[in-house]
C-alpha cells in the first residue's frame, strides 16, 4: 500500500477486509503506517482543501506557517496529529531502548493501540491499523526511515534520548522476516496454492515484497517456493523509464518475480478510487 492511502481514509474499507479475513499481511509505507494512525487521533483537526491544485507557494507558505502539512487535498495539523502521536511513541522508545528490546516500527504502533492510551475522533473499527493490531497481522513496513515519526525518531537518536539506534529494528530485518513469512505460508493460501499480490500504488511499498520470491530462488536456490499466485497492480502512472511505477507486469517476468502464467493485472486509475470499489465488491457491500 502506497500512496496517501490512510489519509484518503481507506481504513473505511480496508479496516472490514481486515475483520473478514481477507488480507495476510500488508507491506506499506511508513507515510501510511502512521497516517492511519493521526486519522484516528486528530481527525477534527483536519482541513480539507478541495482547490489545492490552485494553491500558489504563497497560499502553502500560509499552511506551512499553521503547522498544516498537505496531503494533496487534505492538510494534518502537525501539533494534534504528529506531535500528539510522538510523545506516545518516544515512551515506547525509550522504554524499549533502556531495556534492550527492539521492536519494528509497526510492532510499536500495535503496543500504542493496543494499550490504551490514545483518545479517537474517528470509531475505530475504521482504523485498518486497529484491525490489524488486534489480529496482530504480519506486516513489513520497508523505508519506515523517511516517514514523519522515522525523522522523528532520527532526532531522538541524535539528542541521546535512545540510546541504541538499532531499537526499531530495520528492513534488512523485515525483508528476512517477510522471507520467513511467505516461506511459511506461500503453499496454505489462496485457491492458487500460493499468495496473490495486490498492490496499491508504486515505489518501494510494491518494489520491497515482490523481490523476497526471487531473492528466495536466486540468493537461496530454494526453487521450490511458489511464484506469487496472481499480480494485481492499481496506478494512474504512464509507464515509462521515468515514471513513479514504470514496470509493466511482463517486465517483471524476467527478474523471476513473476511467472509467464501468473494472472496480472494493471488498472490504471485512482487508487483512492478504485480500490474501496474492488473491496466493497469482495465484501458484498
Amino acid at each position: 500500500m502506497a500512496g496517501a492511502m490512510s489519509t484518503a481514509e481507506l481504513g473505511l474499507s480496508l479496516a472490514e477486509m481486515i475483520r473478514q479475513g481477507k488480507v495476510h499481511a500488508i507491506c506499506c509505507t511508513g507515510a501510511n503506517l502512521e497516517e492511519d494512525v493521526f486519522n484516528l487521533v486528530a481527525h477534527d483537526y483536519y482541513e480539507r482543501v478541495p482547490n489545492y491544485r490552485d494553491l500558489t507557494p504563497a497560499d502553502e507558505v500560509a499552511l506551512l506557517e499553521r503547522h498544516m502539512n498537505r496531503v494533496t487535498d487534505t492538510c494534518i495539523p502537525e501539533m494534534e496529529a504528529m506531535r500528539r502521536i510522538e510523545n506516545v511513541v518516544l515512551e515506547e522508545w525509550m522504554a524499549c531502548d533502556q531495556k534492550g528490546e527492539r521492536l519494528f516500527p509497526h510492532e510499536f504502533m500495535y503496543r500504542i493501540l493496543l494499550g490504551g492510551k490514545l483518545e479517537y475522533q474517528i470509531d475505530p473499527k475504521n482504523s485498518w491499523l486497529m484491525e490489524a493490531a488486534k489480529r496482530n497481522l504480519p506486516m513489513f513496513v520497508p523505508g519506515w526511515e523517511d516517514s514523519t515519526l522515522g525523522n522523528m525518531y532520527t532526532g531522538h537518536c541524535i539528542s541521546g534520548d535512545v540510546k541504541n539506534i538499532h531499537t526499531v529494528r530495520t528492513g534488512i530485518e523485515y525483508m528476512k522476516s517477510l522471507a520467513e513469512w511467505y516461506t511459511a505460508n506461500s503453499n496454505q493460501i489462496g485457491n492458487t496454492g500460493s499468495i496473490g499480490f495486490f498492490q496499491i500504488g508504486g515505489g518501494i511499498a510494491g518494489d520491497f515484497p515482490i523481490c523476497v520470491v526471487p531473492m528466495l530462488h536466486q540468493d537461496l536456490q530454494r526453487p521450490e517456493i511458489p511464484l506469487w499466485g496472481y499480480f494485481c497492480q492499481i496506478s494512474d502512472s504512464t509507464t515509462s523509464f521515468g515514471s513513479y511505477s514504470g514496470a509493466v507486469p511482463n517486465e517483471k517476468i524476467t527478474w523471476g518475480k513473476l511467472g509467464i502464467e501468473t494472472p496480472s493485472f494493471i488498472v490504471e486509475s485512482d487508487a483512492s478510487i478504485v480500490a474501496p470499489l474492488i473491496f466493497a465488491m469482495i465484501l458484498g457491500w
